[in-house]
């Protein structure tokens, strides 16, 4: 899902994306049309933004090995390690070497970011639970604001003052501060932006501050992923000014912004969205939205036929929108409810293809729902915390305010679809499809209440590592395994970074699970602390490796990608049973944290496998688990929270129960 959410930033002058100039302020500066007035120009660290590092290929190899030693028993283990010798030795570094020179020609760019577009964009799985994750709002905390027409109506203002702030270079640089009281000053900042672009980066590094890469950022409005046969298609159109509104699996759009480039006033934009809210046409029979939810391909080949029908413009509207507001008729009731209401809700309110879904539910409940080719939670994770900030501290209405006197009738346009008896076959197939894979997924949360981060920074240990050895212990203790895990980190503090994975599952995790799971009575508490120090350590070395390009996974991703492109046939290393193993991540797992977030989730990535979303914050630790049929998310849970309570014992010093 999500990638873990260490780093980010941007630069001056270059475009918001290719082809996309940044805009001048429509006429002055009049702070109701804009969150922020940055005194850095929101691009300008981007042109000296380091590159992302390619490993040596020793490096990769060694990583590699550490990762599979916990998964293999010993003769498995020698033979992927012969395999890794013959690798390192042989056709791998020919293509590390061709890889090392391709990348001094495209300077301008990643090694990972083409692959990377290539692997999201050629798959086939539908993007909805395949690839969608979701991120919910905390509830806004004056509880009238709650009203759904009236959260829907400051969000959607704060998402289109995010848009003009970006556009006009006046959004803040993403920047990860070592030393805030340093370089997170003004004095700071009006000396730096006169550095110029290419050495910006320099002068922010002299100070203990990183920035990170903004180039995902532009795709985060006025963008649809486009299904194409074989491969899709990101699709951009900046000039388009029109919201896009989904409720009860209708399609609604009207303008928020003006020819000037000006939003469009809040009791308007309040006017239009009660005027939807009032329309009481019942669901379509055929909802078109089935179709973002099926496999690529064939929606690609309905796709055509919608086009060929006489529904291209009415198409590009939607696509062009400049993100898709959902309203939902319904209240969330819990938090199963809303994970399972915005991972995949029913189907028909959703244009699952759209860069970003912004959902409302009946009581305010909020949250984005994301396609993830376009790129990684860095950029949606800023844009989410802005629009929370700016929502909820200066909200465009109040409950009392009364939506503008215009004629709503002629401002929104409702969108109508020719279906074809074709179009409605596929769209009730999709609808099968659709509600099949929705059945067999469960969802189950909870929360640990007896500590967090605090307590655990106290005894010296990453609260991080803890929430993973917790998944490790709880797996043993359920399957009797230890298995293939997968934590996303991001690599935005380099120019086009994506993300890598940090590889939980070590010989020092599997060491101290056994202890806790299989023979507690055997150990002391000392000696468990002793054990969770190592791996606490052992973790914080995986994810500053990861977050500095420093991981095995990218690098040999990279390798098999370039080995295909140049015909060569698959080399032994990526046939062994071994390296499947290791890429079927069985726990696949994300964390985030911020005062805005509620929870979020995202589906398994394997049939048998945990989609693991969590946040370990000041006093507790969340967890959200999704599974399919062949696992049990919900025992799944009570096993983290035994192996959370047996851990919080050892480090108070009690014995642990069996």
């Amino acid at each position: 899902m999500v990638a873990r959410l260490l780093l980010r930033s941007w630069s001056r002058g270059l475009a918001v994306g290719p082809g996309a100039p940044c805009r001048p302020l429509s006429t002055g500066f009049e702070p109701s049309q804009y969150l922020q007035r940055s005194i850095v120009p929101t691009m300008h660290y981007q042109d000296s933004l380091p590159r992302l590092p390619i490993p040596k290929l020793e490096d990769t190899i060694r990583r590699y090995l550490s990762a599979q030693k916990p998964l293999l028993d010993d003769s498995q283990f020698r033979k992927t390690e012969q395999l890794c010798k013959s690798f390192e030795t042989g056709i791998g570094k020919e293509l590390h070497e061709q890889l090392v020179a391709q990348d001094k020609q495209n300077k301008h760019t990643s090694y990972i970011s083409g692959p990377w577009f290539d692997m999201y964009l050629t798959a086939r799985d539908p993007v909805v639970l395949n690839f969608n994750p979701f991120i919910s709002f905390n509830p806004d905390p004056k509880s009238e604001y709650n009203d759904q027409l009236t959260r829907a109506t400051n969000m959607t203002v704060s998402a289109i003052r995010f848009l003009k702030t970006l556009r006009a270079d006046l959004l803040e640089p993403e920047v990860f501060h070592l030393n805030p009281a340093k370089s997170d000053t003004d004095t700071f900042k009006r000396f730096i932006r006169f550095v110029p672009s290419f050495l910006s980066w320099y002068g922010a590094y002299l100070v203990n501050a990183y920035p990170l890469d903004m180039s995902q950022y532009y795709r985060l409005f006025n963008s649809t992923r486009l299904p194409r046969p074989h491969r899709d298609e990101l699709f951009t159109d900046d000039k388009a000014r029109h919201l896009l509104v989904l409720r009860k699996g209708h399609f609604y759009i009207f303008d928020v912004l003006d020819q000037d480039g000006n939003i469009v006033s809040a009791s308007e934009i309040q006017a239009h969205l009660k005027y939807i809210l009032s329309d009481n046409s019942p669901a379509p029979e055929f909802p078109l939205s089935y179709l973002t939810s099926e496999n690529r391909d064939i929606w690609a080949e309905l796709r055509q036929k919608l086009v060929s029908g006489g529904n291209e413009a009415t198409l590009e509207k939607v696509d062009s929108a400049v993100f898709c507001l959902c309203l939902d008729d319904f209240p969330i009731r819990d938090f199963v409810h809303l994970s399972h209401s915005m991972l995949h809700g029913d189907g028909t309110n959703r244009w699952f293809d759209k860069s970003f879904n912004l959902i409302i539910a009946k009581d305010g409940t909020a949250a984005i729902h994301f396609e993830h080719a376009w790129g990684d939670g860095v950029a949606v994770l800023r844009f989410f915390n802005e629009v929370f900030k700016d929502s909820t501290q200066a909200p465009a209405i109040t409950p009392q305010s009364q939506p503008a006197s215009t004629d709503s009738s002629v401002a929104v346009q409702k969108l109508n679809f020719k279906l074809s008896d074709a179009l409605k076959t596929g769209i009730s197939a999709a609808k099968e499809k659709f509600d099949a894979t929705v059945k067999s997924l469960t969802i189950d949360y909870i929360r640990f209440q007896r500590g967090g981060r605090e307590f655990l920074k106290k005894q010296k240990l990453s609260p991080d590592s803890m929430a993973q050895l917790a998944f490790q212990m709880a797996f043993l203790r359920q399957y009797g395994q230890t298995v293939a895990t997968y934590e996303s980190c991001s690599t935005a503090a380099f120019k086009h970074g994506r993300t890598e994975t940090i590889r939980p599952a070590s010989i020092f995790t599997k060491t101290c699970s056994e202890a806790f799971v299989r023979e507690p009575s055997k150990h002391s508490a000392g000696e468990l602390q002793q054990m969770m120090a190592k791996c606490s350590t052992y973790h914080n070395q995986l994810t500053r490796e990861a977050a500095m390009g420093q991981g095995f996974d990218r690098h040999l991703f990279a390798l098999r990608y370039l080995a295909a492109a140049r015909g060569i046939s698959v080399p032994e290393l990526f046939l062994d049973p071994a390296y499947r193993q290791i890429n079927h991540n069985i726990l696949s797992t994300s964390t985030l944290s911020s005062p805005a977030v509620n929870i979020g989730c995202f589906a398994p990535v394997v049939p048998d496998g945990f989609g693991i979303g969590y946040a370990v914050q000041d006093n507790w630790i969340g967890c959200n688990v999704s599974a399919y049929q062949s696992r049990n998310a919900r025992e799944f849970l009570q096993c983290v929270e035994k192996a959370l309570e047996d851990m919080f014992d050892a480090l108070e010093g009690k014995m642990i129960k069996t």
